[in-house]
């Protein structure tokens, strides 16, 4: 876990805290998106992103490390299954901190810790690789719809001159 800071527990002592972050670290997880304090969405983040590399590993050792701090084993499993694996190609950086403004209450400055959305670096290239070869099929079928345009008025033109020359005989 990350290096504990000295000084105030954001408001309590270190057990407190230490809950607290878990509790973040589940809703968090449950919900994508939590609306928190500053001073703790800055607390929360490598706490958070520490587990999600557990959550990337996969196997039984870092899901009981996961366990001993996030005490829903619902969420653990959802961290598992489904947000490890969306990350598995990003080294880092798996939340963002968006600052809010002030909270009416009390004037605390309020932020919004959130889960990015996952980087699929292979998808990605492959996407941008099959693009061109769509726009390419797509100009040969109107080439080719203009040459069936053309060929029914081919025969017509050729009848036409055919029958001018009859006329003209």
């Amino acid at each position: 876990m990350p290096t504990p800071t000295k000084g105030p527990r954001l408001g309590s002592g270190p057990a407190h805290e230490r809950l607290m972050l878990a509790n973040l670290a589940t809703s968090l997880f449950q919900h994508g998106r939590i609306k928190t304090t500053e001073a703790k969405a800055k607390r929360l983040r490598p706490y958070a992103e520490k587990l999600i590399t557990l959550g990337k590993r996969g196997d039984l050792h870092a899901r009981r490390q996961v366990l001993r701090t996030i005490r829903d084993k619902a969420v653990v499993h959802e961290l598992f299954t489904e947000i490890g694996p969306r990350y598995e190609n990003r080294e880092g950086g798996y939340t963002r901190i968006t600052k809010i403004g002030p909270r009416k209450g009390d004037n605390a400055p309020m932020a919004v810790i959130e889960l990015v959305e996952a980087l699929n670096r292979p998808a990605a290239k492959k996407a941008k690789a099959e693009e061109p070869k769509a726009e390419e099929a797509a100009p040969a079928e109107d080439k080719a719809e203009e040459k069936a345009e053309e060929a029914p008025e081919a025969p017509e033109a050729e009848a036409e001159t055919a029958e001018d020359k009859k006329d003209g005989e």
